[in-house]
């Protein structure tokens, strides 16, 4: 499973707004239902579900917010930088500015944990965060993760 297997140019912010972890969801939320046709308010239900079970904050900077729903046809991706770095309840305690949030349907079993696996090497990779806090643009982001994915896939 490549990146761009769960990404779209749309679906990439490089400067999101957020002052809480849970306004950082509501934003990705909002974006996601625009992409993925669901409803917003379910996509956050199942996102903080998902985090009243254990954080999602993977330490480093770094959060994979994930949530499944019943009506989606495939795993969906929404990667972000954020403008500020939040507290994200991360097991390292560290502040939280790239996250990459993933929906998959409720059947989606082992391409869901493919999709988890896939944006955690590619997020636990030093010199890729440090290419992806190196720009605050969109475009350049999206070619970051999609077009260097592959050295970064060992």
């Amino acid at each position: 499973m490549d990146i761009a297997d769960l990404l779209g140019p749309g679906q990439v912010v490089a400067k999101l707004k957020a002052t809480s972890k849970k306004q950082a969801l509501q934003n990705l939320a909002r974006r996601a239902a625009e992409i993925t046709g669901q409803s917003e308010d379910a996509i956050f239900k199942a996102l903080d579900k998902r985090e009243k079970l254990g954080t999602t904050g993977v330490g480093n900077g770094i959060a994979i917010p994930h949530g499944k729903l019943p009506n989606l046809d495939r795993i969906y991706g929404v990667f972000a930088r954020l403008e500020h770095p939040i507290d994200f309840d991360a097991i390292d305690e560290r502040p939280v500015d790239l996250i990459f949030l993933l929906l998959a349907p409720e059947a989606s079993g082992a391409d869901h944990l493919k999709a988890l696996a896939r944006a955690s090497r590619l997020l636990r990779d030093k010199s890729a965060c440090e290419k992806l806090r190196g720009t605050d643009d969109s475009e350049a982001l999206y070619a970051l993760l999609v077009d260097t994915t592959a050295s970064w896939a060992a």
